[in-house]
């Protein structure tokens, strides 16, 4: 049985938090209303979770980038290893292709779906991209309408925050 692990950290956008193992990041959740409902959206794919105190150096790391990050300052923070387990392979090709985008760049919906072979696929781009259990990491939002609307993004602050960020 895999063990998890998660930590609340404050950012400029409120208390984030990030939760993972042995295989990697297993979710990141953005500040809640307060720190019981981040929790329990972290728990959502590590159930059994445990909150820790002292992360390991990669933790620290991303923490470090998603303040910065959070703070103007452009960040990859593609380096991070995510644990992907129990991720359709539909949504794992999304992940793989949005991990993808750069700092300062901006893909549409249609452009990913066009990327995986049909263009057609774009609401199901869009669909798997609202399961992203690594928000920030694997940036949704860089992700974008096809006439460059801030649509679609399910974190708290929806379209004002995917604008901000």
């Amino acid at each position: 049985m895999a063990v998890y692990s998660y930590l609340l950290f404050d950012t400029a956008l409120g208390r984030c938090g990030l939760c993972w193992g042995e295989a990697g990041l297993r979710a990141v959740s953005f500040a809640h209303a307060n720190e019981a409902a981040t929790v329990a959206h972290l728990k959502k794919r590590a159930r059994d979770a445990v909150e820790t105190e002292i992360p390991p150096s990669q933790i620290t790391r991303l923490i470090e980038d998603t303040n910065a990050l959070f703070a103007g300052d452009k960040r990859d923070l593609s380096y991070a290893a995510l644990d992907t387990d129990g991720i359709e392979p539909f949504g794992l090709s999304v992940i793989e292709l949005t991990k993808q985008i750069g700092p300062g760049e901006l893909k549409t919906y249609g452009d990913l779906a066009r990327m995986l072979g049909d263009v057609g696929h774009a609401r199901r781009v869009g669909q798997a991209l609202g399961r992203n259990p690594f928000p920030i990491v694997v940036p949704c939002h860089r992700v974008v309408g096809a006439n460059g609307a801030m649509t679609g993004f399910s974190a708290p602050g929806g379209a004002v925050l995917k604008r901000r960020l």
